[in-house]
C-alpha cells in the first residue's frame, strides 16, 4: 500500500484492497439479501481477486427473517468453494442479528464464529434502536468465550459518541464498512466513520458487499479529504487479524 502525497485517491487507487482481509460480505449465494446465484457469486469473487484482496469472509445473515441453519450455510459454502479456482481465500462465518433467535442459537452453541481462532462473533442490531437486553446479550457472548465484533457501527442511527465509547470500554470490537468513508450509506454514516477512525475504535474493515455493481461504483469514489483515506490505509497496514 502507498499513501498519495499530493492528492485524494479513490479507494481502488489507494491500494487498500491489495492484500486485504475483508471481514464482512454477503456473497454466499441464495441465502439472504445478498448475491442470489452461484454465477453472480463467482463474478464477485473474481472482482475481489483482481483487486488483490487476500481473504474474504462470507458472513450471511442469521436472523428471524433469514433463519439460516448452520448445516445449510456450510453446504452452500462447500459448493461455492468447489466452484472457485482463484487465489482469493474464502472463509465462512455469519452476521448475527441480536434477536431472540440469536439467544436460542447461542444457548445451543449453534454458531458460525469469525476470526482465525474462531473466538469472535460478528453481530448487528437494528439500525434504529438497540435490542431489548442489549448489554445482557453482549455479556452472554463474552461469557460463552467470544468477543463481540459489531458490524458497521457507523450505520446505527441511535448510537452516539458516548455509546461507542461505552461499548469499546465493555470490550466490543468494531468492523467498519470501508465504503462508508465515501458516503456509501449517506452523510451521517460517513461522518461517523471518520470519527470512529480518528478515535481508534475500528479494529477491522469489510465491504459488506451485496451487489457487484454497487461495490465497483463505490470503490471508484474518493473521500472528501486525503487525511480520511490515510487513516484507513494506516489501519489496514499489516492486514490486521482477529
Amino acid at each position: 500500500m502507498w499513501l498519495f502525497k499530493d492528492k485524494v485517491a479513490s479507494i481502488e487507487e489507494s491500494g487498500i484492497l491489495s492484500g486485504l482481509t475483508d471481514w464482512h460480505s454477503h456473497v454466499l449465494p441464495g441465502v439472504d439479501d445478498g448475491i442470489k446465484t452461484l454465477s453472480e457469486s463467482l463474478q464477485v469473487l473474481k472482482h475481489f481477486d483482481e483487486k488483490g484482496v487476500d481473504t474474504l469472509w462470507l458472513t450471511p445473515h442469521i436472523m428471524e427473517d433469514y433463519p439460516n441453519s448452520t448445516d445449510k450455510l456450510i453446504s452452500r459454502f462447500e459448493e461455492l468453494k468447489n466452484s472457485w479456482d482463484g487465489k482469493l481465500k474464502l472463509r465462512l462465518a455469519s452476521e448475527n442479528m441480536l434477536d431472540s433467535l440469536f439467544e436460542e442459537r447461542l444457548a445451543e452453541g449453534d454458531l458460525l464464529p469469525i476470526g482465525e481462532n474462531g473466538d469472535h462473533l460478528l453481530v448487528e442490531t437494528s439500525y434504529f434502536s438497540a435490542p431489548m437486553g442489549f448489554d445482557g446479550m453482549l455479556d452472554s457472548i463474552m461469557s460463552a468465550g467470544y468477543y463481540p465484533l459489531l458490524a458497521h457501527p457507523e450505520r446505527y442511527t441511535y448510537m452516539d459518541e458516548n455509546e461507542y465509547r461505552r461499548l469499546k470500554e465493555k470490550g466490543v470490537k468494531m468492523q467498519l464498512n470501508y465504503v462508508s468513508l465515501v458516503g456509501g450509506y449517506g452523510e451521517t454514516s460517513r461522518k461517523k466513520s471518520i470519527w470512529l477512525l480518528k478515535n481508534g475504535f475500528i479494529d477491522v474493515i469489510g465491504s459488506d458487499v451485496h451487489r457487484l455493481a454497487s461495490n465497483q461504483n463505490l470503490i471508484a469514489q474518493k473521500p472528501s479529504k486525503k487525511e480520511h483515506l490515510d487513516m484507513l490505509i494506516s489501519l489496514t497496514k499489516g492486514n490486521p487479524q482477529l
